[in-house]
């Protein structure tokens, strides 16, 4: 083959397997049934859930398009920006999940190892035989949700945890808790010898050209950082407790999440340690209900029924104990599957979808914490409508 022959070959070649960066769009370069979708079903949505304000991104074909609606603060009354900061609630455990692949992929760690090899103190509890899979997958015997009233430090809640006795043998039921991935996280930044928040805003989002993105939002950044709305309407934000930061700590805006999601769905130029570590967090390892368990992420068949994103999404899910099926070997991350997280703080509520074989995502940042059955249906609608399925 003569040579400007073979350099054509092999610019076709590299143009066929470099990743297709995304291209961001404002909203009024959306295109039609984009931009009349997501305006047919938001406003309706912040009605009817009475939400002041909401960020909706959404990427789609190698762009991105964005949407902002209503208030990011009543009072002063200030509207919300591209630029405008919300809770992102339990989202922010798909983050400790990425950090922890991240550190199995570095053999920093293992996912198969008991917590008490990080954390001798526990060795021969309980809890020191849970595996690390079973702390990122909500599986390690019924843990409660939240952090026992009257803990406040991290030492009194290893104490707890050394006379924990779990309700059921790890790897049989789900039980949705923060301490598990709390947990995780801990362990994850100790198998690094970094402190774990410091992990995430200065390794982690920088990786990923998150870049405003935080657990602890700088002063510079106050005057984005949203308004929460309580359910009686009252200003809210998040008080910190422990575990916070591995478990709902984040504060992101829409543009920043929709790039998290093009990195989960293999779109950004990332390092290939880095983006090794983000696929394999979509190893399915459990079947509860209608839903694999991946690593924090909730991964369903595509294309898939709301009927069957409203049950995996519903509150028996996260308030119940719910059989598993342990998936062996575990299930290899596939593109046909539409994955999602839900995320509430007290006056916040996200939703976070994405169908890696469509390259189809969507954020909803809203800052109310209104029902998750109402995001989910509000998201389905608008990707449904885009993919006609």
């Amino acid at each position: 083959m003569p040579a400007p022959a073979r350099l054509l070959a092999l610019l076709l070649l590299l143009l066929a397997i470099a990743p297709a960066v995304p291209r961001a769009a404002a909203a009024g370069d959306a295109p039609t049934a984009i931009r009349d979708v997501v305006n047919r079903v938001i406003p309706t949505l912040m009605a009817n859930d009475d939400i002041p304000g909401v960020a909706v991104g959404i990427t789609f074909a190698g762009s991105e398009y964005f949407f902002e609606y209503g208030l990011a603060s009543k009072k002063p009354n200030r509207p919300v920006t591209r630029d405008t900061l919300f809770e992102i609630g339990s989202i922010t455990k798909t983050f400790t999940a990425t950090l922890a692949s991240w550190a199995q992929v570095e053999h920093r760690l293992a996912l198969s190892d008991e917590t008490a090899k990080y954390l001798p103190f526990l060795h021969g509890s309980s809890f020191g035989r849970v595996s690390l899979i079973d702390l990122g997958t909500h599986t390690p015997g019924g843990l409660p949700l939240q952090v026992p009233a009257g803990i406040t430090t991290e030492a009194q809640l290893l104490d707890w945890l050394k006379k924990w006795r779990p309700a059921y043998p790890p790897g049989t039921y789900r039980t949705y808790s923060n301490i598990g991935i709390g947990m995780l996280g801990l362990i994850t930044a100790k198998s690094m010898d970094r402190d774990f928040s410091a992990l995430v805003e200065q390794q982690l989002f920088p990786a990923l050209g998150m870049t405003s993105s935080f657990l602890t939002v700088p002063t510079s950044k106050m005057a984005d950082y949203a308004e929460g709305y309580a359910q009686d309407g009252g200003p809210v934000r998040m008080s910190p407790g422990v575990l916070w930061p591995p478990a709902y700590g984040v504060k992101s805006t829409a543009a920043d999440l929709i790039r998290f999601v093009e990195a989960n769905m293999g779109l950004l130029e990332l390092d290939g340690t880095l983006q090794r570590a983000i696929t394999q967090s979509h190893m399915g390892y459990f079947r509860a209900g209608p839903m694999i368990q991946d690593l924090i992420w909730e991964q369903y068949p595509y294309p898939v029924s709301l009927e069957a994103l409203l049950e995996g999404n519903s509150p028996h899910m996260i308030f119940d104990a719910t059989p598993v099926t342990r998936i062996k070997p575990p299930e290899e991350p596939r593109g046909r599957v539409w994955i999602n997280k839900t995320g509430s703080t007290n006056g916040f509520g996200a939703y976070v979808a994405f169908v890696p074989e469509k390259r189809l995502g969507i954020v909803i940042l809203a800052n109310r914490s209104y029902p998750i059955a109402d995001r989910v249906t509000a998201a389905y609608r608008i990707l449904t409508s885009l993919t006609k399925e």
